[in-house]
């Protein structure tokens, strides 16, 4: 992840000699170790639909402002909401559930949101009551002064609602606050930079992020403008349940500010990639495929047997023998296995030499893990000719194991990586947020 005075995307600020990386967000606050909720759970690769802000009056900052003096100060705004009618209500932080101690809440579905999805700029105090004040809402039960405001299409304001809530503070000392924005970029190219639309790195909404400072919490989802008192704070970025999302930039970040106003974090999915593996080599449709021309090219790698020896198939069923009977035993066998599958796939054009697959532990990787097609091939081949035999207790087979494993995932189409998010959904735990 990178965090910069505001620049164009991939551009260093000439004042920042850091360099800085991460990933996504969810609005929460946690104050002597009260957990905050902020909103759903868990969010797609499209993200959840729409959002509400915290502002003060006349709504006119791009970000969730979220230091009040009074609560009467507090305004919502919000944008890409489905349109109708809402409830509004002031809760204390869920602990950890969506909500707390409801505080105030309106009796009717009193906020509207037009049909562009825009929820005007609202006064949370003139449109709830509580059983005490009308207007208005009690004060928080929450430690640290820290409120969640709420909206909800339906009174009772459960999941199948889909609420939209944010977190805020009333009272104390009021820093100023900066704004900063955190976004999460697909780095296509795993260079850790984000380089832009224009160069198939577009964002991607939706991914949960937290900044925290050792006494509060604030989390949502990316893209995310939040302003933020100055000082030392750390953002980082959640993990999806799903595995095939890797982390380009560093997931956590400790930033200061005003001096650090954007923050970005890097990701990248992988799947197919055209791989076919040893079994398809080994049966009637590879044979199909192996020519004279697939046979040279074998008999020029640096193929062994289980002994050791070297292995220079004369014809398709001696390479079809030496592929089923391939075992791990000998680490550099199994290698020139899942080696002699990649080099026909790659030969046979159903992979792209110059794809990246994931393949960490392997030389040709970069920072994040990654590496061509063609630079692993080259690699294990050298390996493989350097040391053929790799038994247990060699100090080579651990290495060798790396680059099996990154052909053997990349054979069975697993670990390439993907040409946009569009096909990656990811979900996330909420502990994240406790």
């Amino acid at each position: 992840m990178r965090s910069r005075s505001e620049t164009k995307p991939g551009e260093r600020h000439p004042g920042h000699k850091r360099r800085f990386t991460m990933r996504a967000l969810l609005l929460a606050l946690s104050v002597s170790a009260v957990a905050l909720f902020a909103g759903p759970a868990s969010a797609s690769a499209a993200g959840q639909s729409g959002a509400i802000f915290t502002q003060e009056e006349g709504c006119a900052k791009n970000g969730d402002v979220t230091h009040f003096a009074t609560k009467q100060d507090v305004y919502i705004k919000g944008s890409r909401l489905t349109p109708g009618d809402y409830y509004l209500q002031v809760s204390s932080p869920g602990q950890p559930g969506p909500i707390g101690t409801v505080l105030g809440n309106s009796t009717t579905a009193n906020v509207h949101v037009g049909s562009d999805g825009v929820l005007s700029c609202t006064n949370v105090w003139d449109n709830v009551q509580s059983a005490t004040l009308n207007p208005g809402y009690d004060d928080t039960d929450n430690p640290g002064g820290v409120y969640q405001v709420n909206i909800s299409t339906g009174s009772t304001f459960d999941p199948s609602t889909d609420p939209k809530s944010k977190n805020f503070m009333v009272g104390g000392d009021l820093p100023p606050q900066h704004l900063v924005k955190v976004q999460k970029f697909y780095d296509k190219n795993t260079n850790g930079i984000d380089d832009g639309p224009a160069n198939g790195e577009p964002l991607i909404p939706g991914w949960e992020v937290k900044a925290e400072n050792g006494t509060d919490m604030f989390s949502d989802v990316t893209t995310w403008n939040i302003f933020l008192g100055e000082g030392p704070w750390t953002i980082t970025e959640n993990t999806p349940t799903q595995l095939n999302w890797y982390p380009t930039t560093d997931p956590s970040l400790n930033i200061n500010v005003p001096d650090d106003s954007l923050v970005e974090f890097g990701n990248v999915c992988t799947g197919a990639g055209g791989g076919l593996t040893l079994g398809f080599w080994s049966n009637k449709n590879g044979q199909a495929l192996v020519g004279p021309g697939d046979l040279a090219m074998l008999e020029a790698l640096n193929l062994v047997r289980a002994n050791g020896s070297a292995f220079d198939p004369p014809g398709y069923s001696q390479l079809r023998t030496w592929l089923l009977n391939a075992t791990a035993t000998n680490m550099a066998y199994m290698t020139s296995a899942q080696l002699a599958a990649m080099e026909l796939n790659v030969l046979n054009g159903r992979v792209s030499g110059g794809s990246l697959i994931y393949a960490p532990g392997t030389d040709s990787a970069n920072a994040a893990g990654f590496a061509t097609v063609t630079n692993v091939m080259a690699e294990a081949n050298t390996a493989i000719g350097a040391h053929s035999l790799t038994l247990d207790g060699s100090p080579y087979r651990a290495y060798q194991e790396a680059l099996k494993n990154a052909l053997d995932k990349a054979n069975n189409n697993l670990n390439f990586v993907q040409g946009s998010p569009a096909n990656c959904p990811f979900t996330f735990d909420p502990s994240f947020l406790s």
